[in-house]
């Protein structure tokens, strides 16, 4: 029996390591490890590939969010809305700079935003607006645009897992005031480490974000604001800035196995493929699909888990992106949100479930995995 993971990341080395190693050892011999010229290049040519004029670098997807609100003044007595059905940074940075997540429910087709109930959820307290462009799927930015602009509000899109991806063929990341991406390695654009990038239009914000990002420092040792250290390191920005040159590459066979897949799942009991929304292009972090009628009876195993089960003991990895909703955890507790309150997200958690995908998964491999969800589904 072949395993299969959910993700191949020394797959994707093997292809390229000749020039890892080369771009590394390029920074080494210079000893600029710390911003530089490396950095720079990486930084413009990744606000070309986002259609910006900025892009600041940072340490990690989180922090690029946190310094986001801080560009903002975002703080106590604010609210941000968001989603529940998110990995915890999205509002995890609005709790640390103080101001209040406000969990709008997500639409069940997309897993992202509902823009209906988001218009319900602003009041007098609202400042900003965290779209989550979840598994690569692009919110409906057009309309959100719309939305914030009505109500004069900032928007602050979480790109993390949508690298590349497009909605009315303008890429995520250019739409809001700033666009906050993370290169974590299972990223579709991932480092060999944490890192993180803001895009923005705005030359002035991109300005006080290279100030937040090194202490508050507009110049050595003159410190104007209260910043942190949380700068992306040149080893880093090498990486990204050959990596860049293959991400379309990339994201195209990402497309092609996520098509495949839904070729081969459409008829199978019990599942429910992803569905794109017409005007975006999504660049497919994740392959999630729903088991349905998975919430199971009191004392007995979620349908979705043996199912998960099963796949592990037939070699083939698989995850839950999320088990539970972040207006559900405990550090949100105060909030007093109940079971109940945020339906499809809750539904959601008992549902999904993402198959291996990566640039470099074969057909065959496929095969094999939907030959195991056959098996067990009696399609």
């Amino acid at each position: 029996m072949n395993t299969i993971p959910l993700l191949d990341l020394v797959g994707q080395y093997q292809q390229i390591g000749d020039e890892i190693t080369e771009a590394v050892a390029a920074v080494l011999a210079s000893g600029a490890y710390i911003g530089g010229p490396v950095v720079e290049t990486f930084e413009q040519q990744f606000a070309n590939y986002v259609g910006v004029s900025e892009c600041v670098a940072c340490n990690s997807g989180t922090d690029a969010l946190f310094l986001a609100l801080r560009a903002l003044g975002i703080g106590p007595g604010d609210e941000v809305i968001t989603t529940p059905f998110t990995f915890i940074a999205t509002a995890e940075v609005i709790q640390r700079v103080g101001a209040t997540p406000v969990f709008v429910d997500v639409d069940a087709h997309t897993y992202n935003l509902d823009l209906d109930q988001v218009e319900s959820a602003i009041g007098p307290r609202t400042k900003a607006i965290i779209p989550v462009h979840l598994f690569g799927q692009p919110v409906d930015m057009t309309r959100l645009s719309a939305i914030a602009a009505q109500h004069q509000l900032a928007i602050v899109e979480d790109c993390a897992q949508a690298t590349g991806a497009t909605w009315a063929d303008r890429p995520v990341g250019s739409w809001g005031i700033m666009g906050c991406f993370s290169f974590y390695p299972t990223k579709n654009l991932g480092a060999c480490g944490d890192g993180g990038a803001i895009t923005t239009h705005d030359p002035a914000i991109a300005a006080k974000l290279r100030m937040l990002r090194n202490h508050g420092q507009s110049q050595r040792y003159l410190y104007e604001i209260g910043g942190v250290n949380s700068r992306l390191d040149a080893i880093q920005a090498a990486i990204l800035t050959v990596k860049l040159r293959y991400l379309d590459q990339w994201n195209a066979q990402r497309q092609a196995a996520a098509d495949r897949y839904t070729r081969l799942l459409q008829s199978l009991p019990g599942l429910l493929p992803p569905q794109p929304q017409p005007g975006g292009k999504s660049v497919w972090n994740q392959y999630t699909l729903r088991v349905t009628d998975s919430q199971a009876d009191p004392g007995q195993t979620n349908r979705r888990d043996t199912l998960r089960q099963y796949l592990q003991t037939h070699g083939i990895g698989s995850m839950v992106y999320y088990p539970i909703p972040l207006h559900l955890q405990p550090v949100y507790a105060h909030l007093g949100y109940q079971p109940g309150q945020l339906p499809v997200s809750e539904q959601l958690a008992t549902e999904v479930l993402s198959l291996p995908l990566f640039p470099e998964l074969t057909a065959a491999q496929q095969t094999q995995i939907v030959y195991v969800l056959k098996d067990y589904c009696g399609g």
